[in-house]
């Protein structure tokens, strides 16, 4: 697959970097322009992130960083059994337990919620760090909303993570995930409560909490090109209607020129009616 010119393959991670040191120069260096085109297209082009993925894929399979990357290319574009499979097998390589709580998310994805809540009670979760540790809080929440579990759902994004006041990377996505669940169960004042304070936490964009939060409190936002659209439209309408008025005033008017050239008509004719009388009496 294509790749442009400005992507040298060394804006990789170090770590991955170093676990490309295992193949030729040259491969590496192939390997390594992937995977970054992978990192830039993952959000934006997940189908084109894909792409380079299996490019990468096919030429260093051996590689863990590769297989992850492979992992989250396949998960972006809901190819959850795929995207399971790769995991595993980077986490078979490393001995990692980072990837457990995404793992977990694919058996939601794949129609398995109680896999994943077997997951979240799993020995592996008190391996994760922080971040890891409120990710498995998430998935667990999100198979007991697949479950039809809402109080469930509630309890289990009640912690302590939660409540600090203290601005995390998971902040607003936690925040986030509690208001969505708390509107679920029809908890809508709560709700509301959450949504404004994952906007507070929220500071790179990273949550829709701001639409959420106007669209409880009755807001409705206008796309700017729709709108202008529409005073386009305002403003031809207007334009026609004023065009159509002048019209009618011309119509008016030489309405009202014909039936006065009509009355001087007559009445010069009367006036011609009346000398030619006199004359004739004269």
């Amino acid at each position: 697959m294509p790749i442009p010119e400005d992507v040298t393959g060394d804006e990789i991670d170090k770590d991955v970097r170093q676990e490309l040191l295992s193949l030729p120069k040259t491969l590496a260096d192939d390997v390594a322009r992937n995977l970054v085109m992978v990192a830039r297209l993952i959000d934006e082009d997940p189908e084109g992130a894909y792409g380079y993925s299996r490019v990468a894929l096919r030429l260093a399979s051996r590689v863990a960083a590769v297989r992850e990357a492979a992992g989250f290319a396949a998960y972006a574009n809901q190819k959850y059994s795929e995207a399971l499979a790769e995991f595993r097998a980077a986490r078979r390589m490393t001995g990692n337990v980072d990837l457990w709580p995404v793992m977990a998310d694919c058996e939601r994805g794949l129609g398995r919620p109680e896999k994943a809540l077997d997951m979240a009670g799993a020995p592996e979760v008190h391996k994760l760090d922080k971040a890891g540790q409120v990710e498995m809080r998430l998935v667990a929440a999100g198979a007991r909303r697949d479950m039809g579990q809402l109080d469930a759902a509630i309890v289990t994004l009640q912690s302590p993570e939660l409540a600090s006041s203290s601005v995390q990377p998971w902040t607003a996505r936690l925040r986030y995930a509690y208001a969505d669940a708390l509107l679920a169960a029809g908890r809508v004042d709560e709700a509301r409560e959450w949504f404004a304070k994952a906007v507070e936490s929220d500071r790179d964009g990273s949550t829709d909490a701001s639409d959420r939060l106007a669209e409880l409190d009755g807001v409705e936002f206008l796309d700017a090109l729709d709108a202008d659209e529409e005073i386009e439209t305002d403003d031809e309408t207007d334009e026609a209607e004023a065009d159509e008025a002048e019209a009618d005033v011309v119509d008016d008017v030489a309405e009202a020129k014909a039936e006065a050239t009509d009355v001087s008509k007559e009445t010069a004719a009367d006036a011609s009616d009346e000398d030619g009388a006199g004359t004739e009496r004269d």
